[in-house]
């Protein structure tokens, strides 16, 4: 019988473990208490984030009861990138984004039942310590031979702006969150990024040397692109799970935008999509690749799961406006707004005629050139067809998209959005 952890493996959700046998004896003996950490480095997840919050989820499926803790304490502190110091937020702005972190893993995962994931903050048990318990309770048990040799901690302390004792002391911090885990809740598995290996094992080792007993750690790959580049990254910034911050047809399109190199691996860690599907749609990509089927099946699930069914059928739509196949009038603001952000466009007052839109949205390089392309019938607005008299109307005299804009239009490939202004 194939267990949760094969179910990984198959996947490629499996990196490192502290033992594969006895990790796998531990899950098939019944359900086990498991944690990973997010802090709070933001006010949103990104789309990097995905291959924990799921793992959450298939553990939790599979009968086990997952803890996931936001570091309110942690997240005060960083942890080491490969290069520089992190910005240190303010108290209130990292409460704010434990908030927004909290409810937003917990739109992936059952609350209530006898599996539902227990929420917890690190602040609770780091906060109620003061530097002397923190010293001779924890920091003794840790080997300043071991700390250094991680890998982060090398390369900071090699390089000219070195490392703070703040951000080297993060893993220790690490360690004492799984030892209180395990103390509070009996969590005997704690997994993350394969980056986070050194501070999975400075808990292992915690927990063995202060209570004697042997715990587990487990590490997922760090996603990356086919070429290497790194993965969630578009090309205004990071992908969002926020809508505010990334729109639902953004983040659809992401997926979209998946290269066939890229998309099986992607609908293995981040969909739920069995073996048969998914072989199914590697046999689709195989055999017609500008269909883009894996593609549209990994942005559809992953849209849907985020933002829900309404948003996938939204950005779907929006899509279709874009290659001047659908009805840009029955779309919502918000992605009215995010079409705007891929489109050419302007700001113009309501007393603007519609010619000066044309040419100040670059649709046209003259009013003459405006006046041929309506009298060829290439020109529209919000998909209605202009006449050469059309074009001195007054913005004001049109009936405007949410958001008072207009889709401007010169035949299929050449489309702008402005927005008109009192």
């Amino acid at each position: 019988m194939q267990t949760i952890l094969d179910e990984l493996a198959w996947r490629g959700l499996v990196v490192q473990t502290t033992g594969r046998e006895a990790l796998g004896s531990a899950l098939s003996d019944g359900p086990i208490r498991l944690y990973c950490g997010f802090d709070p480095t933001a006010s949103s997840l990104h789309v990097g984030h995905l291959t924990q919050v799921l793992t959450m989820r298939r553990f939790q499926l599979a009968g086990h009861r997952p803890v996931a803790l936001v570091g309110g304490a942690t997240g005060l502190i960083g942890d080491p990138r490969m290069s520089g110091e992190r910005v240190l937020n303010d108290e209130e702005t990292v409460r704010g984004w434990v908030d927004n972190l909290r409810d937003q893993i917990s739109t992936f995962l059952d609350l209530e039942g006898e599996h539902g994931v227990t929420m917890v903050n690190n602040l609770d048990w780091i906060g109620q310590m003061n530097a002397v318990q923190f010293l001779r309770d924890i920091g003794k048990h840790f080997r300043m031979g071991t700390m250094l040799a991680k890998d982060t901690v090398a390369r900071r302390l090699a390089s000219d702006e070195g490392i703070s004792y703040t951000e080297f002391s993060y893993q220790v911090l690490q360690g004492l969150d799984y030892l209180e885990l395990h103390r509070r809740y009996g969590v005997t598995l704690q997994y993350g990024g394969n980056d986070q290996w050194g501070n999975l094992l400075s808990g292992v080792d915690l927990i063995h040397k202060v209570e004697g007993t042997d715990v587990h750690a487990l590490t997922t790959p760090l996603v990356t692109k086919a070429d290497g580049t790194k993965f969630g990254k578009s090309e205004g910034g990071s992908v969002w799970l926020d809508p505010e911050q990334t729109s639902p047809y953004a983040f659809h399109q992401f997926w979209l935008n998946a290269a066939d190199s890229d998309v099986m691996n992607y609908l293995r860690f981040f969909t739920f999509r069995g073996r048969e599907e998914l072989a199914e749609l590697e046999r689709a990509t195989e055999e017609a690749s500008h269909r883009r089927a894996a593609q549209r099946a990994l942005a559809d699930d992953l849209t849907t799961m985020v933002h829900g069914e309404q948003a996938t059928a939204q950005a779907t739509a929006a899509a279709a406006v874009l290659f001047g196949r659908g009805d840009v009038r029955e779309l919502d603001e918000s992605t009215i707004r995010a079409i705007a952000q891929e489109l050419p466009g302007a700001a113009l007052p309501s007393t603007a005629a519609l010619i000066d839109a044309f040419l100040e949205a670059g649709i046209v390089t003259s009013k003459g050139a405006a006046r041929r392309a309506a009298e060829e019938g290439g020109l529209s607005v919000n998909g209605e067809k202009l006449s050469v008299e059309d074009l001195s109307q007054e913005l004001g005299d049109l009936t405007a998209l949410p958001g008072a804009h207009l889709l401007l239009r010169r035949g299929k490939k050449n489309a702008a959005m402005v927005r008109r202004q009192g």
